[in-house]
């Protein structure tokens, strides 16, 4: 499966044709079509998951295989010897120019496998979960295409093996995202949200369009196995990696929902709950951290992330972190809630990848993956079947434990998670975020990890309370959900609770370092063991963050004058207001930026175009109308019509003239000829004498 990994996402990618053209005539519309597709990609990932451990495990000695071992010994800095694990290459090339190959081909290595693995799985618990949760919608079929096609974009993405054919899978998410964001087009609220998506993240996309050409010429290849040697080699040029690491920020931030580019991905609500799902679990805002992880190489060199101190990518992350956490706090749309959570736990895998904690980053991706999946789908499922397709915590839910036991304990599982109690997933990716920054240079960001770490606690523990607990607030009849969607709940709960044990250090075990982190053309990092200390003070401020707030919600009576403190005091209140307004981020982009440029500058370009560049033209034209009536007049017809004339007379007449010897009477003919004779022979004479 390892070398026809291509199958994969040319699966769901066959299946967005079929479910297009025969959706509609089979019962099901063109959900069963989904399913089946994304079904058997899932079986052949974890195929591909299998023939990559044993590939790994056979290099390592770590057991007896029947496949064959492909390793060799390397040093490494600290003088440990580790077992290189080469990966599987297959390239087809499409045209070559100037010695340049340009073509498709896949790439699988740890990375890509953990990722086939997480996106398929996700992407087929989304599409069983949406038999239920958009049965009779008005364009159940369309819905289901864009789904497969989604998730063929990010299996594109996932497999490339050249920097041209990420970006087809890169763009192809966007697009998808853009359909299903705006699936119900019909609400203004809606398609406006989907444009911002589109609009935002093109943004960043001019980043990864200049930074991929600026790596082609630095390494004279778009092939990303090449790039990351070319990167680490003593040849690359500095200045040019951190051009393009620079550049390729830019598409991260725009992706991946990183300041400032952020304000896109809550509105990116207004799609289906299971849409939301898939966006910020395993397909488009982790595109950004997949892209970071694959081409790390770059941004090692680029940002000297190994002198620690502090880099743009490890900036950027740090401040996602908070920023996302403190919007969190102000949303009453549970939705709006996770969806600032999901940038705030996006900001941890970017600082991570800054910091050198290239292991951690990932892990957490992987960990994040089943957690967040699972409370987007549990928030679905309040909404499907306990508030009466409302999101409205405050106003429409409370007290939803008592009706909905499932979705309540698998939500909690996911919150625990998230929130990085122990010993839930979140707590080994989170823990070993700050232990690697903390031990590589970074102890500023470790602190910010813990303030970010204690107010994810709080924030999710205001969720918690206000969905499942107090008094219902709805105007429905709650009830559990079927089990289309409580199961795919139960599956990830399982996740979220066990996938933290693939690296838990404080046990040895290490295999999802050992499986998933390359060793080919890749940085020495830095990998400390389990820091109890660290652990225990990470634990405890994510136990303070949910005793503070819950004491908050619990025992609200008991505060006396913080009650109402945002209303009464000013400074509060102003505060308040900072974070409900969204820093006025989205002021300044719609009502600044995008206001000028639809107004000022619009009129401006206008009138330019009106008055300059239409001038240039018709100026133009008009001399050119001009010189070709002066060609037609003098040059046409007084010079190459006379020439042509004049010849024609002069052949005219000199034609007159052969009339008197060419007259057609044969007396006449002979006549001249005995002149011509006689001439001649007079000639002659006179020669003679």
């Amino acid at each position: 499966m390892l070398d026809n990994a291509w199958i994969i996402p040319a699966i769901p990618a066959v299946s967005f044709f079929l479910i297009l053209f025969f959706g509609k005539r089979i019962p099901t519309k063109g959900a069963a079509i989904g399913i089946t597709a994304l079904g058997a990609s899932f079986v052949l990932s974890c195929v591909a998951v299998y023939q990559w451990i044993d590939r790994v495990e056979s290099a390592t000695g770590g057991k007896s295989s029947g496949l064959a071992a492909f390793g060799r010994s390397l040093v490494t800095h600290g003088g440990e010897t580790k077992p290189v694990v080469e990966p599987v290459l297959h390239h087809v090339t499409w045209w070559s120019n100037a010695g340049i190959d340009f073509g498709v081909g896949i790439r699988m290595d740890g990375l890509a496998v953990m990722m086939l693995f997480v996106v398929t799985l996700i992407s087929l618990l989304v599409h069983i979960y949406s038999t239920a949760y958009l049965h009779n919608d008005i364009r159940y079929t369309h819905y289901y295409a864009m789904l497969s096609l989604f998730s063929a974009a990010m299996l594109t993405l996932v497999v490339a093996d050249n920097t041209l054919q990420l970006m087809l899978g890169w763009e192809g998410v966007g697009l998808c995202s853009f359909a299903l964001i705006g699936h119900w087009w019909e609400e203004g609220a809606n398609s406006k949200a989907a444009l911002k998506a589109f609009f935002t993240t093109r943004t960043g996309d001019i980043g990864l369009l200049i930074g991929v050409t600026v790596l082609f010429w630095a390494a004279r290849s778009f092939d990303i196995g090449r790039i990351n040697a070319y990167a680490l080699s003593p040849r690359a040029d500095h200045s040019m990696m951190l051009v393009a690491a620079s550049c390729l920020m830019l598409a991260i931030i725009g992706k991946s929902g990183q300041f400032p580019l952020h304000t896109w991905l809550p509105d990116a609500m207004a799609g289906p709950t299971p849409v939301s799902a898939l966006i910020h679990a395993a397909t488009m805002v982790v595109a950004g951290v997949y892209l970071g992880a694959r081409l790390y190489p770059v941004f090692w060199n680029g940002f000297s992330i190994g002198n620690g101190g502090v880099n743009f990518m490890v900036l950027i992350g740090g401040i996602t972190i908070i920023i996302g956490a403190l919007l969190a706090f102000v949303q009453d749309d549970i939705k709006k809630v996770l969806a600032y959570s999901t940038i705030s736990q996006l900001g941890y895998m970017v600082m991570a990848l800054g910091a050198g904690a290239w292991v951690a980053a990932v892990f957490h991706l992987f960990t994040h993956a089943f957690f967040k999946a699972l409370l987007f789908l549990g928030a679905g499922s309040v909404s499907h079947s306990g508030s009466h397709h409302s999101f409205d915590m405050k106003k429409d839910m409370g007290g939803l434990r008592k009706f909905m036991p499932i979705t309540f304990w698998t939500f909690i599982v996911g919150t625990l998670a998230l929130a990085g109690i122990f010993p839930f997933a979140g707590f080994w990716s989170k823990d070993e975020i700050l232990v690697t920054a903390g031990n590589s240079g970074y102890d500023f960001f470790l602190i910010v990890g813990l303030v970010g770490a204690f107010l994810t606690a709080a924030y999710m523990t205001r969720c918690v309370y206000l969905t499942f607990f107090g008094e219902y607030r709805g105007h429905g009849h709650p009830h559990e959900s079927e089990p289309v969607i409580t199961v795919p709940l139960i599956i990830l709960a399982v996740f979220a609770v066990l996938a933290g044990f693939l690296n838990a250090a404080a046990f040895h075990i290490e295999k999802f370092a050992s499986w998933v982190e390359p060793r080919v053309a890749f940085p020495e990092l830095v990998h400390p063991a389990f820091d109890y200390p660290k652990a225990a003070i990470s634990l405890s401020i994510a136990a303070i963050g949910i005793g503070v707030a819950a004491f908050f919600f619990f025992k609200r009576e008991k505060l006396g004058k913080l009650n109402g403190l945002t209303e009464r005091n000013k400074v509060a209140h102003a505060g308040y207001m900072f974070l409900v307004n969204k820093y006025y981020l989205d002021a300044l982009y719609e009502n600044v930026i995008v206001a000028s440029i639809r107004g000022g500058i619009a009129r401006g370009s206008y009138w330019f175009n009106q008055h300059v560049i239409d001038g240039v033209v018709n100026g133009t034209g008009k001399g050119t109308k001009a010189v070709g009536q002066w060609t037609y007049e003098f040059l046409d017809r007084k010079v190459v019509d006379g020439a042509v004339n004049g010849t024609a007379e002069v052949t005219a007449e000199s034609g007159g003239l052969l009339r008197y010897f060419q007259a057609g009477r044969v007396q006449r003919y002979a006549l001249y000829m005995f002149a011509a004779v006689g001439l001649l022979a007079l000639l002659l004479l006179i020669a003679n004498i």
